[in-house]
């Protein structure tokens, strides 16, 4: 590619984040200096805007256009499956490292509200462009990064020291922060968390701001802003959806459904039941939070047929109940089959009724108050705690 093309394609993501409002005049400067290219490794799996998929694999040596054209898009792009067990062709089962959408990048730098002199801890270094990214707005020296992967690490320290910058890089578990670095004007983390480890609230100055992306086990998930206060607690509001690649500390083995149904065949001890309500309706995001928030420990999954309908499996994580929805075009009432101790569809139904009662709220009406006692979500206000259902779902 041309100076001239590479500018072009540099600028022209510029103009279109500075049109959507995440690539903010403070933040220009530092997106300048450091252009995402350098930060691209030269095999990787180019994503779509708002949408967790990717491309086949592209290898810059063997096809540069297409390398450059997702390099300068405002999508994520893969660049490690499976741990980096795997490196194609094709893609593998799960991805474990990216370089994420331009637009998120910088809101959250925006939400993280730096300001000269702050000290910032970086959880998940990646490929090293947000890390550089910080470098170039605060200084090497104010700037700690951790990646647990040992490759991505190294990686991303010749890919920082290439465009001249030298934070401090640490090969570890991203969950336990650095406390060695610490205290912190701000964290921000780059893979997404279902709980908030407390090292990164002890490890933060009080007044300090954590932004992470936050999301319960059953789906749905929001960056967070969380403000440290000086007691060892932390509160905030949901800033707005996102889908980032799980904390490794905090991934889950899901079991398959043949768990289960303990070698009988479907629908085996599960009680039969009709409901109104449909399963296209509670798979959006937003709701899918919504009901995650109030059903814990728990997860979906579609099993789709040709025809258009599919069955939605319910299941939790200490693979006591299951349920199925069978979802069928045209059709008002659905069969409802559950097993074990909880009623899995009675609460993802009573969760949903919940969030149409509040006027269907989306993320930015959530917020997340952590403490010694635990976490909770709340409406609109941190004295309108959400509900658990924890197995007290209605009947649907």
């Amino acid at each position: 590619m041309s100076e001239r093309t590479e500018e072009a394609g540099h600028q022209g993501l510029a103009s279109a984040l500075m049109g959507k409002g995440a690539l903010t005049s403070d933040w220009l400067p530092a997106y300048n200096a450091v252009p995402r290219h350098l930060f691209i490794p030269d095999m990787i799996w180019p994503g779509r805007a708002g949408m967790n998929r990717q491309d086949d694999r592209v290898i810059r040596g063997e096809d540069p256009e297409t390398w450059w054209q997702a390099v300068y898009r405002d999508a994520p792009i893969t660049t490690q499956w499976d741990d980096g067990t795997y490196s194609g062709p094709g893609k593998g089962k799960i991805p474990t490292s990216s370089n994420s959408m331009p637009t998120m990048v910088f809101s959250m730098l925006d939400a993280l509200n730096v300001q000269d002199g702050h000290r910032v801890l970086e959880i998940g270094t990646g490929t090293g462009w947000n890390a550089a990214l910080l470098s170039s707005r605060l200084g090497a020296g104010n700037v700690v990064t951790i990646e647990v992967d040992e490759n991505s690490a190294r990686d991303a320290r010749t890919r920082l020291e290439s465009a001249g910058y030298e934070p401090l890089t640490i090969v570890g578990d991203g969950a336990e922060g650095y406390a060695d670095g610490a205290p912190y004007d701000r964290v921000i983390a780059t893979a997404s968390i279902g709980r908030v480890p407390r090292e990164w609230i002890a490890q933060t100055k009080p007044g300090g701001l954590i932004v992470a992306p936050w999301g319960p086990t059953y789906g749905g998930e929001a960056v967070v802003r969380l403000a440290v206060a000086d007691v060892g607690t932390a509160s905030g509001p949901f800033l707005g959806s996102s889908a980032f690649m799980r904390l490794r500390d905090q991934r889950t083995q899901r079991k398959h459904v043949r768990e289960y149904l303990r070698g009988r065949a479907w629908p085996a001890d599960g009680r039969r039941s009709m409901t109104s309500i449909s399963p296209e309706s509670v798979g959006d995001w937003p709701v899918m939070f919504a009901i995650g928030v109030q059903v814990p420990e728990a997860f979906p999954w579609a099993e789709t047929y040709d025809d258009g309908s599919y069955t939605l499996w319910l299941r939790d994580t200490a693979v006591t109940s299951w349920a199925t929805a069978d979802y069928v075009p045209g059709r008002e009432e659905f069969e409802v089959y559950q097993s074990g101790p909880r009623n899995l569809w009675d609460e993802v139904a009573s969760a949903y009724r919940w969030w149409e009662e509040q006027e269907r709220p989306g993320f930015e009406r959530f917020g997340l108050t952590v403490g010694p006692s635990g976490e909770r979500v709340w409406l609109d206000s941190p004295d309108h705690t959400v509900p658990v259902l924890g197995g007290r779902g209605r009947t649907s």
